[in-house]
């Protein structure tokens, strides 16, 4: 059977970017995306990430936790907090972060179902992969743990937005999907993504609805330059779903 390019250049190098035609190539082939406009739209209503306001009012965020079991079948979780460890988060690790949850009928889209469904598909060929005892019949392993993060980073004129404002860092995850929603009045917002010993590996910029980062977070460390309006008489942001992976 042929193996997924995206999962053999994730295996080859840690990390891929994709274009917008591809990605949404990749994504239909496990769903529909037929109510994108309106999953979208719903950025425009993500609250003020709290934990935030001593750095700057420029982060909206909304977030929910879904378990994927071995046959696929992603359920959604009770609400429950977002907890890093200080090892992977400078800023608020050790710190359990309480945000409003994403709305029910986004969660529950057929857009969200859609990525919901591709990224599992690809983690677990990956985790295959990775790991060859899984293809001789060992049992599958605890559920994922699934994260997903809707991140509206806004920019003015005085004040830049900072998509990851821990700066260069890895999640504490298996593996991450950055899929940009929408972008709007801005310049940078450039990924880079690095080796563990601090090697830059590449540099790239999420310009199109549904470019995609996709990350090994085992592997490489990534961070984000600020955004800044680039008609600095109105403000710009920047929106993008992050999804991650982690075994329970």
């Amino acid at each position: 059977m042929t193996r997924d390019p995206l999962a053999q250049s994730l295996e080859a190098s840690g990390y891929a970017f994709v274009r917008a035609r591809d990605m949404q190539a990749a994504l239909e082939s496990c769903g529909p995306l037929s109510d994108w406009p309106a999953f979208a739209a719903s950025w425009d209503h993500l609250e003020i990430d709290p934990y935030l306001a001593g750095h700057g009012r420029y982060r909206r965020r909304r977030f929910a936790v879904f378990a994927s079991d071995p046959r696929g079948h992603v359920e959604r979780q009770p609400h429950q907090p977002h907890y890093q460890g200080r090892e992977y988060n400078q800023l608020f690790g050790g710190v359990e972060r309480w945000f409003e949850p994403i709305a029910e009928e986004v969660a529950a889209s057929a857009t969200m179902t859609t990525i919901l469904r591709w990224c599992d598909r690809l983690f677990s060929d990956l985790e295959h992969a990775r790991d060859k005892s899984l293809d001789q019949g060992k049992p599958a392993g605890p559920p994922w743990h699934v994260e997903i993060h809707q991140f509206r980073i806004e920019a003015r004129a005085d004040a830049a937005g900072h998509p990851t404002p821990e700066g260069v860092h890895r999640d504490g995850v298996d593996f991450v999907l950055v899929l940009l929603v929408s972008r709007d009045n801005i310049v940078s917002g450039t990924t880079t993504v690095f080796a563990l010993d601090g090697t830059a590996l590449g540099t790239f910029t999420l310009t199109d609805p549904c470019d995609a980062a996709l990350v090994d977070d085992h592997r490489v460390a990534h961070g984000v330059t600020p955004v800044a309006p680039s008609d600095p008489a109105r403000p710009g942001h920047r929106d993008v779903l992050v999804v991650t992976f982690r075994r329970s």
